[in-house]
């Protein structure tokens, strides 16, 4: 069985190409069967399942088609679309998973995460974060109307910006100790993630045993995806 693995996609009415390369995957991947992990910021922004507006419809619809041909889908919330939800799950054939998630691939223990809470460096996000992801508040930003999601999604895009701006290179990344602490508790052989668009694969050593750390690259420039046969893994690049 071969085992897809992507994130950061940042679909966007504004990248049309972006979606273009997506939709492009999926076609391919009809038929094959497998299974396609999409673990975080598959939209830009998302203001809730019910306005998935033309490109979320467009996208479930798409997902949904590959569901049908006999690939399993899963999805995982990240930063931008942290207010995605099982109504665009069902829609798009797909499953909600938590965040962390332990899978076994072949004998080993791999846990997904979007990779965000990695990054405790940054003080002020971990606790916007920890925020959006309480249940009151999230029901009180769903039942506001389209506009003033709309226009807080804006501000919230323009302040991660300028917030990013004042960041070194160092604090917007994983911190190392977050990383083995979630290594040792989880027990995992392979972390796989993405959130930080820096792909690439990393060896360490946690408590005498060798892990792997798995980072899915942002499909900006082309697309990154992680494909997991028989025969190992391989983390590739397309460009546009």
């Amino acid at each position: 069985m071969t085992r897809l693995f992507a994130s950061d996609l940042h679909l966007d009415p504004a990248r049309p190409e972006v979606t273009e390369q997506f939709l492009g995957l999926l076609q391919e991947l009809e038929g094959r069967s497998g299974s396609l992990f999409l673990l975080g910021d598959l939209f830009e922004a998302w203001l809730g399942d019910d306005l998935p507006g033309a490109l979320g419809e467009t996208v479930a619809v798409a997902l949904r088609k590959l569901a049908n041909t006999g690939t399993a889908l899963y999805l995982m919330q990240g930063n931008r679309d942290v207010m995605l939800g099982e109504s665009f799950c069902e829609a798009a054939g797909a499953l909600l998973l938590e965040d962390p998630c332990l899978l076994e691939i072949h004998g080993a223990q791999v846990l997904l995460t979007h990779g965000d809470a990695l990054c405790t460096d940054d003080g002020a996000y971990q606790r916007l974060r920890a925020l959006l992801r309480d249940p009151d508040v999230r029901s009180g930003l769903l039942a506001l109307p389209e506009r003033q999601r709309r226009a807080l999604a804006g501000e919230a895009r323009a302040g991660s910006r300028a917030h990013q701006s004042r960041l070194s290179y160092e604090v917007m990344d994983v911190n190392a100790e977050a990383v083995v602490r979630l290594l040792r508790e989880s027990g995992a052989d392979v972390l796989l993630h993405g959130h930080t668009h820096r792909p690439g694969i990393h060896q360490l050593t946690v408590d005498g045993r060798e892990r792997t750390r798995i980072v899915l690259g942002d499909w900006h420039a082309g697309s990154s995806v992680l494909h997991w046969t028989d025969d190992g893994y391989r983390l590739l690049s397309q460009p546009r």
